[in-house]
């Protein structure tokens, strides 16, 4: 009887363990077949539209193009693109714009190997595969109001400790048009002062600090 094609899998990880200990965890299931590693976001882009994987496993944090960069490039590239995201970033914005992005699964670095087992079938046979935390944060996001791209800009400054006064400067908008966006931040984050703002743009993904 004729052997089924083994899912051949595009890993990329800017950690060289994790990319060594990935292949040979995959390598060893019957199934699977790991045919590149690479380190970066534009390589990941290069090496799938050279070698077409049937599915690509991407770290969001990566050098040069981020790996949220690199799924939206790919996806605009090849429309059927099943790729699924493997990182230590539960944050809900996270999951919400990788999703968005067009990655069909969001796995978590500490998910069991049976996770991700399942997670690379499922997707592979055209489906997606979200863990029940993920699926949790996914729907509490799904449900919060967006921020507004100046309220973003806002955001990112005040994370960087910046004050109304110097974000205004920054902006070139007025002190009491700062503290109007403030306010609205605080309001669909829903807590009660900048720094609580602050830590929980972090958490949650909307803002990653340098």
């Amino acid at each position: 009887m004729r052997q089924a094609r083994k899912i051949r899998i595009l890993i990329a990880d800017d950690h060289q363990v994790v990319r060594e200990g990935l292949t040979a965890m995959l390598n060893r299931q019957p199934d699977l077949e790991v045919i590149a590693a690479v380190s970066d976001g534009a390589s990941a882009v290069e090496s799938f539209c050279r070698n077409l994987p049937d599915l690509a496993l991407m770290d969001l944090r990566m050098p040069g193009l981020p790996g949220l960069e690199a799924i939206q490039v790919i996806r605009q590239r090849n429309s059927e693109a099943r790729l699924v995201v493997l990182t230590t970033f539960e944050g809900d914005e996270d999951i919400y714009r990788a999703l968005r992005a067009g990655a069909r699964g969001y796995l978590l670095k500490d998910s069991s190997l049976q996770d991700m087992l399942d997670c690379i079938r499922a997707v592979h046979a055209g489906g997606s595969w979200l863990p029940t935390k993920v699926a949790a944060k996914l729907a509490n996001r799904l449900t919060s109001s967006d921020l507004s791209r100046r309220e973003l800009e806002v955001l990112n400054l005040m994370v960087g400790g910046k004050s109304n006064k110097e974000i205004g400067e920054i902006l070139q908008i007025t002190e009491g048009t700062v503290k109007v966006h403030v306010n609205h931040i605080l309001d669909k984050l829903g807590v009660s002062g900048r720094t609580a703002a602050s830590v929980a743009a972090v958490e949650r993904g909307i803002v990653h600090p340098s």
